[in-house]
């Protein structure tokens, strides 16, 4: 009976022990989903001292994920972790900024943590938030975009139906002046995902449907269309002339 009652207390200790743990780290976990049909999820929320919140999604090799964070305090920032990491991040909010965009080479659960820098916990600062997070490529594309073509093959070893070059320029540089790589995704006619990558080694996605053109993680997105050419700028800084070729094939 003794040695019974004395694995009793060890298990609760041990019980006991790991509840404090999980609550000491000051980590929320929560579930981020997209409502049917969409490829991105906008959320709000707020943080106080060291409180921090992990959003957690499952994505694809391949896919494509924007985070954009909006915060009422310049401490607060957000960290995108692989499957299975535990702490280690494929993206720093405090040195790459409020807003990113990259690919995912694995399957599985990704984590965006949302935090107080440690001053700003501290000091039990609080920050109000909105937190934006897409993934394209793959099924989400699919679902938002509708089906390609069957005719429509893809660039082999790409999820791309077509690559190649388009006319882009940053900031107040000549229009068109330099040459971005680019892969598009087609779904049915009118609607496609350009993914353009400009010189900084960041990949911009832009989503043209139902004739309007946007783009994850919230960017402010300007597009005309004249001819057979579209010019987009996004966040009155990236500069694409994007032809309708790209967008229907042909």
């Amino acid at each position: 009976m003794r040695v019974g009652v004395g694995r009793l207390l060890m298990a609760c200790a041990l019980v006991a022990a790991s509840s404090w743990a999980l609550a000491s780290d000051g980590i929320e976990s929560r579930p981020l989903q997209f409502a049917k049909g969409t490829s991105s999820a906008t959320v709000k929320g707020t943080l106080k001292g060291d409180k921090t919140i992990d959003y957690k999604l499952r994505a694809k090799a391949g896919q494509t994920m924007s985070v954009a964070l909006k915060t009422s305090n310049a401490q607060n920032y957000f960290n995108v972790l692989p499957p299975g990491s535990t702490g280690d991040a494929i993206f720093v909010g405090s040195s790459g900024g409020n807003q990113w965009t990259g690919p995912l080479s694995a399957d599985g659960e990704y984590t965006v943590r949302v935090y107080l820098m440690r001053s700003a916990a501290r000091r039990n600062e609080t920050a109000n938030y909105t937190l934006t997070v897409g993934i394209t490529g793959g099924a989400a594309t699919s679902a938002a975009l509708g089906a390609a073509p069957a005719g429509d093959a893809k660039v082999k070893g790409t999820p791309y139906h077509a690559t190649g070059q388009v006319p882009c320029s940053m900031g107040s540089a000549p229009q068109g002046s330099a040459q971005c790589d680019f892969g598009v995704i087609r779904g049915k006619p009118g609607n496609a995902e350009v993914h353009v990558t400009p010189p900084g080694g960041f990949k911009r996605v832009l989503t043209f449907a139902g004739g309007k053109v946007t783009s994850a993680a919230d960017a402010k997105v300007k597009a005309s269309k004249s001819g057979d050419e579209w010019s987009v700028d996004v966040n009155d800084y990236e500069h694409y002339r994007i032809p309708e070729a790209v967008i229907s094939g042909g």
